[in-house]
């Protein structure tokens, strides 16, 4: 009796050690380099304030999870597909890289690196030809994050000779053998996104972390934009910005309208009326003359321009 007394003393006692174990988060350097990537994040992408919060939160499950490892606690290791729905332009490429980079300085990835996929890059157009190329995108993407661009492509029931349903059943294998060492992010938009997954249940199940991107608005468009044109040692002139905020109220009610691509994109033409500006002058250039763009470089767009009888129903004015 008095050996079973000392044995549960001792069980107690190791208990109590480990009930005073601690690790420390904030001296983790792995926390420090999910800061820096978070903030990173912050200062990267305007807006999207519902994405960065869920993008915090899963970093948090996933320090908390790092801190139960180094404790002993067991679990089962979080589950981390994941799906990005949203219009073209609205982050969803930049989001993946960060969190591949997440994911990353806390060991769940061997490499940060993100691979990006479309229908074509995993579908074959013969028997045979499906599977070898599918395998082919995974085994690059192997230890990083495979990133399926416009997923719901793979799934077209209206043919039922489509390959795209062999490229499901591989990643339902892959997604659940391979959790160790390669996470799927499918993206694509959002009414799209749901069709597909409620088609594939098996799927959905084994993707517990859907992040919807909003469009953005006129007024943080205009932020990008001033963003986009600073990095690139430009600056919009005060009637130019003004220009610029009047030309995207007007694209913004256009076909094919792409968010942060259509800004990146009207900025581009800008530069280039402006460099014809430039080289018409005929005169020596100053350094202001360089970093400048200004009212006639925006409003020379085609947008400004009155609409002709002859315009053809439907196309994307520049």
């Amino acid at each position: 009796m008095a050996a079973e007394g000392r044995a549960e003393e001792q069980i107690q006692a190791e208990e109590e050690i480990q009930a005073e174990e601690q690790f420390d988060l904030d001296a983790d350097e792995a926390r420090r380099q999910v800061e820096e990537t978070l903030d990173s994040l912050e200062a990267d992408l305007v807006g999207l304030s519902a994405v960065k919060e869920r993008v915090r939160e899963i970093a948090a499950l996933l320090l908390v999870d790092r801190a139960r490892q180094q404790l002993g606690l067991s679990s089962s290791r979080p589950t981390l597909h994941m799906s990005f729905t949203g219009g073209p332009g609205t982050g969803k490429t930049t989001v993946a890289q960060r969190m591949a980079q997440i994911l990353h300085a806390l060991g769940y990835i061997r490499t940060p690196r993100v691979h990006t996929v479309t229908r074509d890059d995993l579908v074959g157009q013969f028997i045979g030809h499906t599977a070898p190329k599918t395998k082919e995108a995974i085994a690059r993407a192997a230890g990083g994050v495979l990133f399926i661009d416009e997923a719901y492509y793979l799934y077209r029931p209206e043919n039922e000779r489509d390959y795209g349903q062999e490229v499901i059943e591989i990643l339902l294998q892959e997604m659940e053998s391979e959790r160790a060492s390669m996470v799927v992010i499918f993206a694509g938009y959002e009414d799209r996104m749901d069709t597909f997954f409620s088609a594939n249940p098996g799927l959905s199940s084994r993707v517990p972390h859907h992040i919807s991107f909003e469009d953005y608005t006129h007024e943080e468009l205009v932020r990008i934009a001033d963003l986009m044109v600073e990095r690139e040692n430009f600056r919009f002139a005060p009637a130019a910005r003004e220009a610029f905020a009047d030309y995207l109220a007007l694209r913004m009610q256009k076909p094919r309208f792409s968010n942060a691509r259509s800004v990146r994109n009207a900025v581009e033409r800008c530069r280039l009326r402006q460099a014809k500006r430039l080289v018409e002058l005929r005169q020596p250039l100053t350094r202001e003359d360089l970093v400048t763009l200004v009212d006639e470089d925006v409003r020379g767009s085609s947008l400004f321009r009155p609409a002709t009888a002859d315009a053809i129903p439907g196309t994307t004015t520049l």
